[in-house]
């Protein structure tokens, strides 16, 4: 489970900026939009959390970096040495960003343990790392590292708590690997949980890892899933009695069977609105979501959704009986009429991402405003009260002075 995360000098995302799944201590909806942690630091984290900005404000920079930590993780122990990070930008709009380090820092729970992993990174090398681990309410450091630009060298430091062949793990790392992706790949068991939590609980949909469609479909071949996706679909409203898929010369062919009082069809995918797909594409892996307890990071959910469609999907985020592994939500969107949706969401799950005058971007929190139970979020977001909205001149309106 994701508790937050930290980037800084990512993108349009110069300064530290937060985002915190720890739920606050309004009792409101605890029971269904919250998870129970059993950590006095952090009793219940939150099920899902909404990010809203004007277009190029940033909130996408957020997802991004999360995205490019992991792909950091992921990669770098298959790095060439002396291979340069060329995808990685800093701020560039001022005089000093530009040569300063990328941090990034994680934290999460595993089996009731909690991590607390980072590093910091330029263009050349890994600047410095760490990870620390909360199997006490006093953390352990499991390891630290430092580039020392005197020596030239890493420096490493290690406690007792991680256990395996450190120094091999050490001498194996490159200055452009992270020493906890090439301890893994040398078999650390310790840090292989960190590892994997990166690799196989962390879920990111943006435009750079679209929804797979393949993946709902191979779900559709087995009865079970078929029927999970196809009930969902029902409940949205969509005409689909059942959904068939054909092989042919090993080409999979999906078949929508429409039943209406009046009668009933079968079209094919394409003839099926961009709406029906894009709910089918995002059904499949969501279900599976749910099932496995993963988080997901997705951005602009909206995408050719209904509303209506939208609050479902983050409705099964909060349901205990379908979400009963831990699983969590975290989205940008443009919809403003969720924030006023019956029962959607507390107010700790809300915040917003703004573009300052100097182009960095701020990431904070509705309850920075201290709104009250009933306020109607979304007429209060719009009129201006929290910002994060788009700039329009006037003409941009129509409008004349």
């Amino acid at each position: 489970m994701l508790v937050e995360f930290r980037t800084k000098n990512f993108r349009s995302l110069r300064d530290e900026q937060v985002l915190s799944l720890v739920a606050s201590t309004d009792k409101t909806l605890l029971d269904t939009h919250a998870l129970d942690t059993g950590l006095k630091a952090a009793p219940h984290l939150l099920k899902s959390a909404v990010v809203y900005g004007a277009n190029a404000s940033g909130k996408s920079n957020l997802i991004k970096a999360l995205q490019y930590m992991r792909g950091v993780v992921m990669e770098s122990a298959a790095r060439q040495p002396g291979q340069t990070f060329v995808r990685l930008q800093p701020f560039k709009l001022d005089a000093t960003s530009g040569s300063q380090p990328t941090e990034f820092e994680v934290t999460f729970l595993i089996d009731g343990v909690r991590y607390q992993y980072g590093f910091a990174m330029n263009v050349q090398r890994i600047v410095s790392e760490q990870l620390l681990v909360y199997k006490a309410f006093k953390p352990q450091r499991w390891f630290a590292r430092h580039f020392d630009a005197d020596s030239g060298k890493d420096v490493y430091e290690f406690g007792s708590g991680l256990k395996g062949a450190k120094n091999l793990w050490e001498g194996a790392t490159r200055p452009n690997a992270l020493f906890l992706s090439m301890a893994v790949q040398l078999n650390s068991e310790a840090l292989r949980p960190v590892f994997d939590w990166f690799a196989n609980h962390l879920v990111i949909v943006n435009e750079h890892t679209p929804l797979v469609p393949e993946f709902s479909v191979q779900m559709l071949k087995q009865e079970a899933q078929r029927a999970a996706i196809c009930d969902f679909l029902r409940a949205a409203d969509i005409s689909i009695a059942d959904i068939e898929v054909a092989t042919k010369q090993e080409v999979d062919e999906v078949k929508f069977h429409h039943v209406t009082e009046h009668g009933e069809a079968v079209f094919d995918l394409m003839d099926e609105s961009s709406g029906t797909r894009n709910l089918l594409f995002l059904t499949g892996p969501i279900l599976d979501i749910l099932n496995k307890g993963l988080t997901l990071v997705v951005d602009e959910l909206d995408t050719s959704l209904h509303t209506l469609l939208v609050q479902a999907l983050v409705r099964l985020f909060h349901r205990p009986e379908v979400n009963t592994g831990g699983a969590q939500l975290v989205f940008t969107t443009h919809d403003t009429s969720l924030l006023d949706a019956y029962g959607l969401f507390r107010r700790d799950q809300v915040w917003f991402v703004e573009k300052r005058p100097d182009q960095s971007s701020s990431l904070y929190p509705l309850l920075d405003f201290s709104p009250r139970k009933n306020e109607a979020l979304e007429r209060g977001y719009l009129q201006g009260r929290y910002g994060a909205l788009p700039f329009l001149r006037n003409e941009a309106l129509g409008m004349k002075h």
